[in-house]
């Protein structure tokens, strides 16, 4: 997500309760041969269908991922035990990108330069909703849950802003989006890639919002809109993709950088260490992490690769620790 997207080559980019049940399929099965490392019984790297160009990745508590595709919107279900998966739900021919899922077992899915987000039934494959967040000269990229609401990035609209998917009593999706101008010391940068990952503050009450041009990272108040850097001691995450916290460890994916970068953040998340850069040889533009059984799972993008239809992704995972 660290370049701007056409439609012909798209550049980019909580944890839930899955149900058992298999949802049926759209699509083959990743082929045969998927598993290519193991870590105890579950593999560590596993392909993805030929062509369908990965970008984010959520992790329900069971062994499930579920991946959006750049190409055509579509959602892909891997079993991480063995790799193996399929599509679930058929995408609408524009990207998705990133995506979490919730504990109704609802996946919220970022649409790219399609300006939409979708809330889609992992069971079924039905999309619930989808909202229009932006127009124009848009690319909504990420998407983070906090219990009473879905925010969304954009990273190319020249007014910058989140928008909000408001939840109601038990989850009730609302009628429409609410648009938050970001403020403060957020500065849109016209050449580059703004406002890419997001995540919550450790304390719950801020959002940490990653420019992937600038390498800044932000804590953004949701009710105002006001951004204010957060103290890195010099340090820089330029190419900051997605984002995943788990306690005060803030992991940021650095994608043309082939790094995550392990950040200990402070409480209210206005300051953050940067521990160490986790680095792999199987990293080929990793974008978005989810985290499961200690490790960390990353879909590589591979944008210095020029898609085709025959063109082979994976996913990879590491060590978290």
């Amino acid at each position: 997500m660290s370049r701007r997207i056409t439609v012909a080559a798209a550049s980019l980019a909580a944890v839930g309760l899955v149900a058992a049940t298999a949802p049926a399929a759209h699509a083959a099965a990743a082929p045969a041969g998927a598993v290519a490392q193991h870590h105890t019984t579950y593999p560590v790297t596993f392909a993805l269908p030929d062509g369908f160009r990965p970008e984010g990745i959520a992790i329900g508590p069971g062994p499930y991922a579920y991946l959006g595709s750049l190409a055509d919107g579509s959602i892909y279900r891997a079993d991480l035990r063995t790799g193996r998966g399929k599509v679930i739900s058929q995408g609408p021919g524009t990207p998705t990108t990133g995506v979490k899922i919730d504990a109704a077992g609802r996946l919220f899915a970022s649409g790219g330069n399609a300006g939409n987000a979708r809330v889609i039934d992992t069971r079924t494959g039905k999309v619930l909703a989808t909202y229009q967040l932006g127009s124009g000269t848009t690319f909504i990229n990420d998407v983070v849950l906090t219990g009473d609401a879905a925010w969304f990035t954009d990273s190319m609209s020249p007014q910058p802003a989140l928008y909000k998917l408001a939840l109601g009593r038990g989850g009730k999706l609302p009628k429409a989006a609410q648009r938050l101008p970001l403020s403060g010391d957020f500065v849109y940068d016209p050449a580059g890639h703004n406002a890419n990952g997001i995540a919550k503050t450790p304390d719950g009450k801020g959002l940490f919002v990653v420019q992937s041009t600038t390498g800044k990272l932000f804590r953004v108040d949701p009710r105002t809109g006001v951004a204010r850097t957060v103290d890195l001691g010099g340090e820089s995450v330029v190419n900051g993709d997605g984002l995943l916290l788990r306690g005060n460890t803030l992991y940021v994916v650095q994608n043309r950088t082939n790094a995550v970068a392990v950040l200990k953040v402070n409480d209210k998340g206005t300051s953050a260490k940067v521990l160490r850069r986790i680095t792999d040889p199987r990293f080929d533009v990793p974008t978005t992490v989810a985290a499961f059984k200690g490790r960390l799972y990353m879909p590589n993008a591979r944008f210095t690769t020029t898609p085709t239809p025959t063109t082979p992704y994976n996913v990879v995972s590491v060590n978290a620790r």
